[in-house]
């Protein structure tokens, strides 16, 4: 059966492919994707819950430790399902509106987590090159309206993909060779001019991307120039540790989504289903692996996990169940 439908303006669905060209092994692929994405909803999930329980973890690192948790909830929660939808039920309509939800939130989640990971460096300096202004600089209401700022910041910079999108006419085909939803992917089945949408689509978020890794990078060379200068081995190895996790959530982060980007940009001898593939494992494998990451490399954590794990395991013996 050929999914084929025009349209002189907006369709009422889209038609979602999955992954072309490998339509036979869908259910194999969907078993990982399923595993790694229970995965991240009960590691952030659990994440989530042991800062808020915990009033050790009641500080302005775990506050924001737990914004990145919600963020990785939330994109994940948004691609993932309808991918598992359409490797396992065949289910690849999509109404038009729901399709631009995803766009929005897909993209909003992007930026948002790249201005969590520049929050997060920028307590990490202050916590290391000026300790002693630490609960002066940061206090709960700086660290309130880094919080929204952050929101606002995100939600307007892809608040006018909606309208960028909405005012395409789509008279070719409603067919999407995707797994979800997104902007540049979406707009180029318009039959109009989509060279604003390039340009915005490409440039706005990117360069704000741009500026948070830049703006990262400086906070980070601060950081190591502040390290080295310390007089113990002990302090030096306590400072780095306490970034440790940081780094390798911004590694998880920043190389596969410029990767992805480069390879959409440069990349025309790289496959289709290589891409759609790469970007299926770019909305789980951070998700799934950020709470890893700060549960096996952060002390507090770790003592707030067992902690939460006792409490259940003395409930479960004391109840006249157990």
């Amino acid at each position: 059966m050929t999914h084929t439908n025009f349209t002189i303006f907006h369709p009422a669905v889209f038609v979602l492919l999955g992954i072309p060209g490998w339509e036979a092994y869908h259910i194999w692929l969907s078993i990982p994707l399923c595993l790694m994405y229970i995965t991240a909803i009960v590691g952030n999930s659990i994440l989530i819950v042991v800062i808020i329980t915990e009033r050790n973890l009641h500080e302005p690192m775990y506050f924001f430790l737990s914004m990145l948790a919600i963020t990785d909830i939330l994109l994940s929660t948004t691609t993932v399902p309808k991918a598992l939808a359409i490797f396992w039920l065949h289910a690849h309509d999509i109404a038009f509106d729901a399709c631009v939800t995803q766009v929005f939130f897909v993209h909003v989640m992007f930026v948002g987590e790249s201005a969590i990971l520049l929050a997060m460096a920028f307590d990490r300096f202050v916590a290391i090159c000026v300790p002693l202004h630490y609960t002066a600089v940061l206090t709960w209401r700086v660290v309130g309206r880094i919080g929204l700022a952050i929101v606002t910041r995100s939600f307007c910079i892809i608040f006018p993909v909606i309208f960028l999108l909405k005012r395409l006419p789509f008279c070719r085909t409603n067919i999407v060779p995707h797994s979800y939803c997104e902007h540049i992917g979406v707009a180029r089945l318009a039959c109009a001019d989509i060279t604003i949408n390039i340009w915005y689509g490409f440039s706005v978020p990117i360069v704000m991307v741009i500026v948070d890794v830049i703006l990262i990078a400086v906070s980070y060379s601060l950081i190591l120039r502040a390290v080295f200068r310390l007089p113990s081995q002990d302090a030096r190895h306590k400072a780095l540790s306490t970034c440790g996790s940081h780094l390798c959530v911004i590694l998880m982060f920043y190389v596969p989504s410029f990767f992805t980007l480069l390879t959409h940009r440069f990349g025309h001898n790289i496959p289709r289903h290589v891409h759609i593939l790469l970007a299926n494992l770019y909305v789980v494998v951070p998700p799934m692996l950020n709470p890893i990451v700060y549960g096996v490399k952060t002390k507090q954590i770790r003592e707030g996990v067992a902690h939460r794990f006792f409490d259940i395991r003395t409930w479960c013996c004391a109840s006249p169940l157990g």
